[in-house]
């Protein structure tokens, strides 16, 4: 199975629903590894920030990402588009705070990407295959998801409303299944909601082309393009929001009441609960970096790598891990400073990663701090390692690390560490 870009650029110009900002995005080829990417060209040094659930921002009404000033609202139409057509590297450049909305459908971006082609690079893409099916509820929104052999979505919406009432669909995310079912369905809003959100600085680019508007008494403007196109719309949302994990989804997701919060939260629990395919370190590689051998190597392998940013690191956890022979007896635990050692060497792959000659340095930390042990970690258990750099000034850097076990926090901590000369 190979990486997926497009064959060339292509873009989309328009109005953005909530800013009224008009600009264009920019869909652009990328390179095996870049992965999905957005860049505001409109800003100066043109910053860029991968498509993760880390870098969302605001999700009442919409999904927006960034952080500060540097943030680009209403992004799940444009995502769920290349997430239905499974492109891997792509560059999305925005000159504005908002992607445009169009006419409130996934489709004009379904059309655009199609037209560009997408072509297969090397490169194996990222997979999460959801192992064990298990719930989530965040507010009103309430997931269930089960392993499945490809994306599909179970959506069931409710509104006491005439046109909407209690809907359901299910729909298998494909290529042409979304565009067939899911592509055409536009978002949705109510009169009555207008001035409030107004209030809030949100849909000043609203309008009756961009959305399907309703009155208390029915449709302001019409037809629907399917009677329940307000469901499809929801699933459309869900599989868009999910892009957000970062790689291609295989579960079967049946979400009721579902949102833009909750389906960002599900994301961010998929990224750390399923199996993941792809790597972009493997041993072989982690062992040319960093020092450490057996019986001290705590890191398996590197799931994500952002340069001066963060790392994500695996450690598998077995029985024949040498010190469960002594901790404890007949009660093996991993010893929290382990834990906390696996978080530093997977940081120390940040760390080392920016240097020239590796094989000539060595990590020494310096201090760790606000260390919290949240549960015991056992055999059998897979460490998730996710480390943040705070600071780096020269040699000296500062990370946060939290160490997960199927989506729960078992560890944290502050580190401070130095490169120095072997």
């Amino acid at each position: 199975m190979a990486r997926r870009t497009l064959k060339g650029p292509t873009e989309l110009r328009g109005a953005g629903l909530h800013t009224g900002a008009e600009t264009t995005v920019r869909c652009l080829p990328a390179p095996s590894g870049h992965g999905v990417r957005f860049r505001r060209s409109d800003l100066p040094d043109r910053p860029e920030f991968p498509a993760r659930v880390d870098e969302v921002d605001a999700t009442e009404r919409r999904t927006a990402i960034g952080h500060g000033a540097v943030t680009i609202d209403t992004v799940e139409h444009l995502l769920a588009a290349v997430a239905a057509l499974e492109i891997d590297d792509i560059m999305l450049e925005v000159n504005g705070p908002e992607a445009p909305i169009m006419d409130g459908s996934f489709l004009p971006f379904l059309d655009a990407l199609e037209l560009a082609g997408i072509v297969e690079q090397p490169g194996d893409p990222v997979i999460f295959q959801v192992a064990a099916p298990f719930t989530l509820t965040v507010g009103e929104a309430n997931y269930v998801v089960s392993p499945a052999k490809h994306l599909r979505v179970t959506a069931t919406v409710e509104w006491g409303h005439p046109l909407i009432g209690r809907q359901t669909g299910s729909y298998d995310v494909t290529a042409d299944g979304f565009r067939r079912e899911l592509a055409g369905a536009r978002t949705f809003g109510f009169v009555h909601e207008v001035e409030a959100l107004r209030a809030k600085g949100l849909l000043k680019g609203g309008s009756t082309e961009s959305a399907v508007v309703l009155s208390d008494e029915g449709l302001v403007n019409g037809p629907l393009r399917w009677p329940d196109e307000f469901v499809r719309h929801k699933a459309g949302d869900v599989v868009g929001d999910l892009a957000l994990a970062g790689g291609r989804i295989k579960a079967h997701v049946i979400a009721t009441r579902p949102s833009h919060e909750g389906n960002v939260a599900l994301a961010r629990m998929i990224t750390r609960t399923a199996t993941r395919g792809g790597v972009v370190l493997d041993i072989g590689k982690i062992l040319d970096v960093i020092p450490h051998r057996y019986p001290f190597l705590l890191v398996d392998r590197i799931l994500e790598i952002e340069p001066r940013k963060r790392v994500v690191g695996i450690k598998n956890v077995t029985i024949n891990e040498p010190f469960f022979q002594g901790h404890f007896p007949g009660h093996p635990i991993m010893p929290g400073v382990l834990i906390v050692e696996a978080m530093a060497q997977t940081g120390g792959m940040l760390l080392m990663g920016e240097l020239d000659t590796p094989g000539d340095k060595v990590v020494y930390f310096m201090s760790l701090d606000n260390i919290k042990f949240r549960r015991p970690v056992t055999p059998g258990d897979q460490l998730r390692m996710e480390v943040e750099m705070i600071q780096l000034r020269s040699r000296v850097c500062r990370m946060k690390g939290v160490a997960f076990v199927e989506g729960v926090p078992v560890c944290e901590a502050e580190m401070t560490a130095m490169v120095v000369d072997k």
